[in-house]
C-alpha cells in the first residue's frame, strides 16, 4: 500500500540558498508554521545520519515524529525519513537552477509494510483525504521556504 504526491515551487533564489533553507533543520520552526518545535538528535552539519524530532500541527493535532537523513547531496537533492505506526515516510527534496532562480521539486511518499485489514479499510476510506491535507501542507511549507530563501 503505497501513497505518494509530488509538487515543484519556483524560487527567485540561488541553489545555495534554497538549500541553506531546506538544511537548517534547527530553524525550521521559525520558517514552517506547521512545526512547532525540533529538537536535534545529533550534532553536526546537516547530512546523511542527522537525526531530530519534528513536533508539527496537523488537523488541529500535534504529533512528534523522530526523522533522519537518508540521502544529501548540497545543494541539489536530499532525502528525509521517518517511521511512524508501521508506515515509511519519505521525503525527497531536488533544486534545479532555472531562470535565475530555482526549481525546489519535492516528492512526498508514504508506505506501510504490514498493511493489516484495518490499516487497508481506513486507506479506502481516508487515504485520499489524508493525502488531500498533506498536499496541502507540502505546498504551504514550499511557500515558506521560497520566502525565506528569497529574503537572504
Amino acid at each position: 500500500m503505497d501513497h505518494s504526491t509530488s509538487l515543484t515551487q519556483h524560487i527567485r533564489a540561488t541553489p545555495e540558498k534554497v538549500w541553506a533553507v531546506i538544511s537548517d533543520i534547527p530553524g525550521s520552526a521559525a520558517t514552517l508554521s506547521g512545526v512547532e518545535s525540533v529538537q536535534m538528535l545529533s550534532d553536526g552539519p546537516y547530512g546523511e545520519g542527522t537525526r531530530w524530532k519534528e513536533t508539527r500541527s496537523m488537523m488541529g493535532r500535534s504529533e512528534t515524529v523522530e526523522m533522519w537523513v537518508a540521502q544529501a547531496d548540497p545543494p541539489r537533492t536530499t532525502t528525509v525519513k521517518a517511521h511512524q505506526g508501521g508506515a515509511d515516510y519519505t521525503t525527497k527534496f531536488s533544486l534545479a537552477g532555472r531562470d535565475g532562480g530555482t526549481d525546489l521539486a519535492l516528492i512526498f511518499g508514504a508506505e506501510v509494510a504490514r498493511p493489516t485489514l484495518l490499516s487497508k479499510i481506513s486507506m479506502a476510506l481516508f487515504g485520499k483525504l489524508g493525502m488531500s491535507v498533506t498536499r496541502k501542507a507540502l505546498a504551504k511549507d514550499l511557500a515558506e521556504i521560497a520566502a525565506k530563501a528569497e529574503s537572504l
